[in-house]
């Protein structure tokens, strides 16, 4: 028979991979959104 610990950490693993595959499989592309912003203009040199 496994340890506790063993199973505990092989249970664990199992979990964040899933999470992992999970997170990966999403859609999650958004379209860029343009941002204007007043600049003084001795920050521009």
């Amino acid at each position: 028979m496994m340890s506790r610990p063993l199973v505990i950490l092989i249970v664990l693993l199992v979990v964040v991979g899933g999470g992992l595959f999970f997170l990966a499989g999403r859609d999650t592309a958004k379209q860029p959104t343009r941002v204007e912003k007043a600049v003084a203009l001795e920050n521009l040199s």
